[in-house]
């Protein structure tokens, strides 16, 4: 037996309601003429007629008509009013009017079509919201470093410098440019990464040798300030895209290295989950100036920068790339911090059946293949 679905319930629900409307109306309309062709009847104004039925038949089809009529004009404001009200509302919301709300009557049908269009408008809403403030912070972000490109290559252009104003000029002009760059290669990538919903070009690799030649890579930044990094990492061989994860190592650890004092520790540990060993654990813990609540609650938000003097440089999209490349892997990422006393930054990755990934691929493949004949 076919299983009918919940959509096509309320559909025939609807339905429902629409044949019991249009019933009641012509039974009412039925009722009434009755009810006054009886009375009418009984002060004898229908007694020459008995000849002519057809006629008496006709006049009952006209009346049923003119009453039904009245009766839907009359009930059909109070059916149809929810109806008027969305219809007003889709109206509005097309007009880019995003804060109406309907209210809901009751429990059935209706009310379930209301409490859809409610929620369908907020996420509009949260949707525009989310685009203005993108706007505004991409401005933001992109006209700051602009502003001082210009203004220090006009102060190079009108000469009378120093020596060492105008290499301090220059340094600041390659170092604003240089955040462009990677400001723009970052949407790039972050763009590309929200569209992509599948991982591919995975691989077998060494999660600890990728850690420490990313450890090598920001050896540098952390020489430079003295401070000591230990790597604590156990052996362990994944499945997946090692350079989308390199992302994830670099940007995290580098933001350790960021926010910890000259001379601090950051530790970096991998091992197998302990309390899931179908999760690989990567910890990143760093004894810096941590943050408060509301900042670690919005740090994976797009542009969303806790050091609003921009003091540490950087875009606040670093971390928006991480949580979405963690999630693309099916993992999650946790932050636990304290203000001026340190961040720890907790990656859980899962641990994927090589064979069953590859017969899947090949399944896909053979789809493919198939389609392309």
């Amino acid at each position: 037996m076919r299983k009918i679905s919940e959509e096509q319930k309320r559909y025939r629900s609807i339905n429902a309601y629409v044949v019991l409307f249009v019933f009641f109306i012509m039974a009412s309309a039925g009722m009434i003429s009755m009810l006054i062709f009886n009375i009418l009847n009984a002060f004898g104004l229908f007694r020459h007629m008995e000849v002519v039925p057809m006629l008496l038949s006709l006049i009952m089809l006209c009346s049923c008509i003119i009453i039904g009529s009245i009766l839907t004009a009359m009930l059909s404001g109070i059916f149809l009013r929810p109806l008027n009200a969305l219809k007003k509302g889709l109206i509005k919301v097309s007009k880019g009017d995003f804060s109406v709300r309907l209210e809901q009557d009751g429990n059935g049908e209706i009310a379930h079509i209301q409490e859809n269009f409610n929620i369908m408008v907020q996420e509009l809403q949260n949707t525009e919201l989310f685009r203005n403030d993108f706007i505004n912070d991409f401005s933001h972000e992109f006209k700051t470093p602009m502003v001082s490109v210009y203004g220090f290559a006009k102060q190079l252009k009108k000469g009378g410098l120093t020596k060492e104003q105008e290499k301090e000029y220059i340094d600041i002009i390659i170092n604003e440019s240089q955040r462009l760059i990677n400001m723009s290669s970052n949407i790039l990538v972050l763009n590309k990464l929200e569209k992509q919903e599948i991982i591919t070009d995975k691989k077998d690799f060494s999660l600890d040798e990728e850690l420490r030649r990313c450890i090598l890579q920001l050896q540098e930044q952390w020489s430079a300030k003295d401070q000591e990094l230990i790597p604590e990492l156990d052996d362990v061989k994944y499945y997946g895209n090692s350079e989308m994860l390199t992302h994830v190592w670099l940007n995290v650890i580098g933001n350790a290295i960021k926010y910890t004092q000259p001379g601090g520790r950051i530790e970096v540990g991998l091992c197998i989950n302990p309390k899931n060993s179908k999760e690989v654990k990567v910890t990143v813990s760093d004894n810096g100036i941590g943050m408060d609540k509301a900042t670690a609650e919005r740090i994976f938000e797009k542009f969303y920068q806790g050091d609003s003097s921009h003091a540490t440089g950087g875009n606040g999209l670093g971390l928006s790339m991480v949580k979405r490349i963690v999630e693309l892997c099916g993992g999650r990422i946790k932050v636990k911090s304290e203000l001026n006393k340190g961040t720890q930054f907790t990656v859980y990755l899962p641990i994927e059946d090589k064979e069953n990934e590859e017969r899947k691929k090949k399944s896909l493949n053979a789809v493919n293949t198939a389609a392309l004949k």
